[in-house]
């Protein structure tokens, strides 16, 4: 929910005890910016020449998006001194955020940002935890280094729950075990819901507890008498392995890997006592 450009003529500090440089609507004493970044300027559009405090302030103001690699002017919050993009006002020495990149034009409160020349932008870190997996296209954890399942450019997908971008979005992703990407969030209100990735339904996390579980309640769920000698063909979406088993209305179990995330081939019943 981005905010409206501020007023050019607007005074430094918009209420009683607030920094100069704050946002109009923002509480005493709260930090110059919006609610986006923490920063003491704002960005000159290269599009439109207006102000605004970012870039996504500027994108839900507008009906066209503002390129940050373009940015090439800022006006001090405090003094109001329109310049170069620099880390400190020229004019009144206002710092104005204690992260700037030259090259993504960010200014914002230290979080151990880096850029990323691969990605091509910044990145919060500590740098020295992720590292680039070139496939991937997508800085990664340490912790996944050799443990994920690679797609090519996957970075560049939309989340396919919520249909937004990965690859610049300021909500980290979550590596899928079938290699792809779901924001976090997206991720988190998934699993209330099912437990499948929506691209490939294989699973989205470690099973097998929960599978065991459906072991033993499909041993005492006994069917009815015309379900007790059906066989059915399954298609396993976790190792893509067919299987013929015994139909149950609780679940069906991949006779290779022992997973019940499959689902019905629709190719044959047969009874047992047909074959």
């Amino acid at each position: 929910m981005a905010t409206a450009g501020a007023p050019e003529g607007s005074e430094p500090g918009c209420e009683p005890g607030c920094e100069p440089g704050c946002e109009p609507g923002c509480e005493p004493g709260c930090e110059p910016g919006c609610e986006h970044y923490r920063r003491g300027c704002r960005l000159r559009a290269p599009c439109c020449g207006k102000l605004y405090p970012c870039r996504l302030c500027h994108d839900g103001a507008e009906e066209h998006q503002l390129d940050r690699f373009r940015v090439s002017e800022v006006q001090c919050s405090r003094c109001r001194l329109l310049q170069k993009a620099q880390q400190r006002c020229e004019g009144c020495g206002s710092l104005f955020g204690e992260y700037y990149c030259d090259i993504c034009h960010l200014f914002d409160r230290d979080k151990k940002q880096y850029h990323c020349q691969e990605c091509g932008i910044c990145r919060i870190g500590p740098k020295e935890d992720f590292f680039h997996c070139s496939k991937c296209n997508l800085c990664l954890s340490l912790s996944l280094q050799g443990k994920h399942k690679c797609i090519e450019n996957v970075s560049r997908q939309d989340c396919p729950i919520c249909l937004e971008d990965i690859h610049t979005s300021r909500v980290g992703a979550h590596v899928l075990p079938c290699g792809h990407l779901l924001h976090r969030t997206c991720y988190d209100e998934m699993l209330k819901e099912g437990y499948r990735c929506p691209l490939c339904m294989h699973s989205a996390l470690d099973m097998t507890r929960y599978w065991r579980q459906l072991d033993n309640e499909v041993a005492q769920t006994p069917m009815p008498t015309e379900y007790q000698n059906m066989m059915v063909e399954i298609l396993c979406n976790d190792c893509n392995a067919r299987s013929t088993v015994q139909f149950h209305l609780l679940g069906m179990k991949c006779q290779s890997c022992e997973s019940y995330n499959t689902a019905q081939d629709g190719r044959c019943r047969l009874s047992l006592e047909e074959q």
